[in-house]
């Protein structure tokens, strides 16, 4: 077998199991059962939010340090975050234990940024586009075969929703004993880079490379740890100011942030609103759901892969974002303002579908307009701004010391109009890019 695929496979066995949760379809209504009695708003008002918080300060720090420690040893506190969650989910009954969770919640969210950022630099870039596929279809798989789980399993009484922890766990533990036997990696994109002669240095912008080093290149060879710091960031700063500076990153960045922010949003608290549509009858097909839009979003994520680069040209992208963006909120909308479970079942999976598409296909033309170098950073930065922005919805709608703290209708009414509005802003760039381009034509 070659190296790059016993690596991928490796990786997609960790990612695999780690996303094998089954009681995550079924979160709120474990908390709010009789093995927590915890009050809806405890849950989604008090704890929850703490797990934006510290997702958001988390993130930055374990950017850094993951590519400071080589990817392996965040990929493992990745699992140990996992372990301690679902640990103190099963053995833990307080508020104040669950704020606890939370924030190790956040850890385990943060420190994902290790296993998505690690083939990067165990694989060489020809098998770039091949692993990437790979680690994301297992991730789907895992959430796939979870959803099904946890449905079946509750369907036929077989576990109460206490016991689906259980398994949630023993994933968490599988995943962490597999990620142990991971290869180690030997450099980085930013701290470790691979050594080279002194006399060579690392192309930043225009891939060409001479023996002397203009203000645009970095010499790699470090005599220091102090300069290798230095060095590492000032490389981190050049590939920032490359990335999005072009105007093309930073449209399809800014879609890629403020979208985020709302899907995040709009997963986080879906069971609750479930909870609140028709409290005449139990949302007892949340992992059925889950199930059929983790298959259905595989599905569109890579029809997008296929399709994207034959229509989404300059303005018209601009006119598909503002569409889709449209339908987001729509979906959202429907699913919140209805008084049918299946009807706010069927809104959220078209909600998941056209994000799955929009942001597949984003991401695409993003990576083609950056350098491979910078993949992490822009990712990661623009994955920054989605939990920034997150973060203030949180404390605006959610938060019970908030600005609003709104019901849970009330909050996702919030989120649908935030797609319309991300959709109103696409269609004024469109028409700028209109004006724009007729002025051009005019001189």
């Amino acid at each position: 077998m070659q190296e790059w695929l016993k690596i991928s496979l490796m990786l997609c066995t960790f990612g695999f199991l780690k996303e094998i949760r089954p009681s995550e379809p079924f979160i709120m209504d474990y908390l709010a059962g009789p093995w927590r009695n915890l009050t809806m708003t405890e849950i989604v008002q008090e704890a929850f939010p703490v797990g934006t918080y510290s997702y958001l300060a988390q993130l930055v720090i374990i950017f850094l340090v993951t590519d400071l420690l080589r990817y392996k040893p965040l990929i493992v506190v990745n699992g140990l975050s996992g372990i301690i969650v679902w640990s103190m989910l099963i053995w833990t009954t307080s508020l104040q234990a669950l704020k606890i969770l939370e924030v190790f919640y956040g850890t385990y969210c943060a420190a994902e940024i290790a296993y998505y950022s690690y083939v990067y630099a165990k694989v060489d870039r020809e098998h770039y586009q091949k692993v990437t596929s790979q680690t994301r279809a297992a991730i789907y798989c895992g959430r796939f075969l979870a959803g099904v789980l946890a449905q079946t399993l509750v369907y036929f009484n077989a576990m109460n929703y206490k016991q689906l922890n259980y398994l949630s766990l023993a994933a968490q533990t599988s995943a962490t004993v597999w990620a142990l036997l991971l290869p180690s990696v030997k450099t980085s994109m930013y701290f470790h880079r691979a050594a080279l002669p002194p006399t060579m240095c690392t192309p930043i912008n225009d891939g060409s490379c001479g023996n002397d080093c203009s203000s645009d290149k970095i010499s790699v060879s470090i005599p220091s740890f102090k300069q290798k710091i230095l060095s590492a960031f000032v490389l981190i700063w050049l590939h920032f100011k490359t990335s999005f500076t072009n105007l093309t990153v930073l449209q399809w960045s800014i879609w890629y942030a403020l979208a985020m922010a709302g899907y995040i949003q709009v997963t986080a608290y879906i069971q609750a609103l479930w909870g609140e549509v028709d409290q005449t009858q139990r949302a007892v097909w949340n992992g059925a759901v889950e199930a059929i839009l983790t298959l259905l979003g595989a599905v569109v994520s890579l029809l997008a892969g296929y399709i994207h680069g034959s229509f989404l040209r300059p303005r018209s992208s601009l006119l598909a974002l503002s569409v889709l963006s449209l339908g987001q909120g729509g979906a959202i909308l429907l699913t919140s303002t209805t008084n049918q479970l299946v009807i706010s079942y069927v809104g959220y999976i078209v909600f998941g579908i056209l994000y799955a598409f929009t942001i597949t296909t984003v991401s695409a033309e993003i990576a083609k307009n950056i350098s491979d170098d910078s993949f992490g950073l822009v990712f990661g930065f623009n994955t920054l701004i989605a939990l920034s922005l997150q973060t203030m919805l949180t404390f605006a709608v959610t938060d019970s010391s908030g600005w609003f703290a709104l019901d849970v209708i009330g909050q996702f009414i919030v989120y649908g109009y935030y797609f319309i509005v991300l959709s109103v802003i696409y269609l004024l760039f469109l028409i700028c890019e209109i004006l724009g381009s007729s002025c051009r034509n005019c001189q």
